[in-house]
C-alpha cells in the first residue's frame, strides 16, 4: 500500500554504511622518493531485492543506500520511495539487501532484457533502453541563463572533491538557480558516472526534491544513459565539461532537454534545447 495522494512518502529503514572514500598506498616518484598517495576506493556491492540477486555495482561506497534507491528508480523497477521498506548495507559481505512493500515493477520482463552501456565500470540498463522515452515530459516554461551557467561552472570548479585528492572518480552535481547565480544542492562522486547520477536520484527521493527547476552537472560524457536518467528525474538542463555521443544528442533533441557540453571557464557548446537558454 502506498501513501495517499499529497501525503509525504514513508522513508525506508536505512543503514548508514558509508565506506572510507580513499586509502593511502605507497608509491615512488620520478626521483626515487617514497610518496604515500591517496587513491579512490572501489568496492563491489551486490544488490539483493526481496532476497533475489539483481546486480553487482562497483562503487566508491560514499552513500550506498542512496545509490541503491537511485539505481532502482532509474531502472524503473520501483515507482516511488513508498515502494521501499528497507535498505540495509553490509560491507563485510559486500551486499545490500532491499525489502520492498509490493515487489518490483515488471521484474521478470525488465530484468530479462539488459543493455550494457558506455558507463564506466560497464553500466547496465535493464528493460528496453528506448521503450519509455516518448512518455517522458519535461516541465514547460523553465529557462537557463548564461549567467547561471557560468556561476554553476565556477561553483563546481571550487567545490572540494575526492578527484582533487585522489583522481579516478567522476562527479555529478544537482544545482538550482539563485538570484545571483547558482547553488549546488548535492555533489556526489563515484568510480562510475552512472553510480553518481543514481546516487543523486536516490538522494532527491529521500529529500523530497523535484527536478523541474534544477540543473544536472556531470564531469562525464553525455551518453544516451546520462540523458535518459536526467530526463527521468524531471530535470530539463544537463551540463558537462565533456563531450557527447550521437545517441545522447538524438534523445536530448527528441525529448526537448537542454544539453550543454565542453563547459569549462567561459566556454561551452549548446547542443540541444536552445529555446530554454538565454544569453
Amino acid at each position: 500500500m502506498t501513501s495517499s495522494p499529497g501525503a509525504a512518502p514513508r522513508r525506508p529503514l536505512l543503514s548508514h554504511a558509508s565506506h572510507p572514500l580513499t586509502v593511502t598506498i605507497p608509491a615512488t616518484n620520478e626521483l626515487g622518493e617514497a610518496v604515500p598517495t591517496a587513491i579512490a576506493g572501489e568496492y563491489p556491492l551486490t544488490l539483493y531485492v526481496d532476497k533475489r540477486e539483481i546486480v553487482t555495482l562497483m562503487t566508491l561506497g560514499a552513500e550506498p543506500e542512496a545509490l541503491t534507491i537511485g539505481w532502482l528508480r532509474n531502472q524503473r523497477l520501483v515507482t516511488s520511495l513508498d515502494d521501499i521498506e528497507a535498505v540495509q548495507v553490509d560491507w563485510d559481505v559486500g551486499a545490500v539487501a532491499v525489502t520492498t512493500r509490493t515487489g518490483l515493477v515488471d521484474a521478470d520482463a525488465r530484468l530479462g532484457s539488459r543493455t550494457v552501456t558506455t558507463g564506466c565500470g560497464q553500466g547496465t540498463v535493464f528493460g528496453g533502453l528506448m521503450d519509455e522515452i516518448d512518455a517522458i515530459r519535461l516541465p514547460p516554461g523553465r529557462s537557463l541563463s548564461q549567467a547561471t551557467l557560468y556561476a554553476l561552472m565556477d561553483a563546481v570548479r571550487h567545490h572540494e572533491s575526492i578527484y582533487k585528492m585522489a583522481g579516478a572518480v567522476h562527479g555529478c552535481a544537482l544545482a538550482a538557480p539563485t538570484a545571483d547565480g547558482s547553488e549546488i544542492l548535492m555533489f556526489v562522486e563515484d568510480v562510475g558516472r552512472h553510480n553518481a547520477v543514481d546516487t543523486i536520484a536516490g538522494k532527491m527521493w529521500l529529500a523530497g526534491l523535484e527536478g523541474g527547476d534544477k540543473i544536472f552537472y556531470t564531469t562525464g560524457r553525455l551518453t544516451s544513459e546520462m540523458v535518459i536518467k536526467t530526463a527521468q528525474m524531471g530535470i530539463p538542463f544537463l551540463v558537462s565539461r565533456s563531450g557527447l555521443t550521437q545517441m545522447g544528442w538524438e534523445i536530448a533533441r527528441r525529448i526537448g532537454l537542454t544539453m550543454i557540453g565542453r563547459a569549462q571557464g567561459k566556454h561551452y557548446l549548446l547542443f540541444t534545447g536552445e529555446e530554454r537558454f538565454t544569453r
